[in-house]
C-alpha cells in the first residue's frame, strides 16, 4: 500500500505493473486517473500541507482495507500548477475479485474529492477562483456511510 503527494507526473502502466509484480494472487485491478478539465480552466493549482496531507490519505487507504480484501493500492496525487489534460489522481486497487478492486477504488477517489486536504484554485480568463467541493461530491461520501 503506497501513497505519494508530489509535482511529478506518473506513469500510469508502470504504476499498475508495480503494484501486481509478484503477486500472482490478483484477479482483478481496478484504476482511476483523474485529468484537469479544458474549456474555461486555463490552468489549477492544488496546495496541501505535506504531512497532515500524506497522513489523511493513508487514513484513506486504511479505510478501504478494511472494508474489502485487497492484495495492494496505490495513490499518487499531484500538487503545484496544472494545465488542462494533465493528469491529477492516480488510484489503483488489486484484489481477489473485481468486486473488492472497482468497490475500494470508488471508494478511495470519492474520500479523496471531499476529505483529502488540498485546496484547489483554479484560473480562468475572468480570474482565480478556489473551489469548494460540489453536492454531488458529498452525495456520494454519504453513500459509504450508508453502506456500513
Amino acid at each position: 500500500m503506497s501513497v505519494s503527494v508530489q509535482e511529478a507526473d506518473f506513469d500510469v502502466g508502470a504504476e499498475i505493473a508495480a503494484l501486481t509484480a509478484g503477486n500472482d494472487n490478483a484477479g482483478a485491478v481496478a484504476s482511476f486517473v483523474g485529468l484537469v478539465r479544458g474549456g474555461e480552466i486555463e490552468a489549477m493549482t492544488l496546495e496541501h500541507y505535506p504531512a497532515m496531507t500524506e497522513k489523511a490519505l493513508a487514513g484513506i487507504v486504511a479505510d478501504a482495507r478494511g472494508r474489502w480484501e485487497l492484495l495492494g493500492v496505490r495513490v499518487i496525487h499531484r500538487v503545484g500548477r496544472l494545465l488542462p489534460g494533465d493528469r491529477i489522481v492516480l488510484v489503483v486497487v488489486s484484489s481477489t475479485h473485481r468486486h473488492d478492486a472497482f468497490a475500494a477504488c470508488e471508494f478511495i477517489m470519492d474520500y479523496l474529492k471531499t476529505q483529502a486536504p488540498f485546496w484547489k484554485l483554479e484560473q480562468t480568463a475572468a480570474g482565480s477562483h478556489w473551489v469548494d467541493a460540489r453536492e454531488s461530491d458529498d452525495a456520494a461520501l454519504r453513500r459509504w456511510s450508508d453502506a456500513q
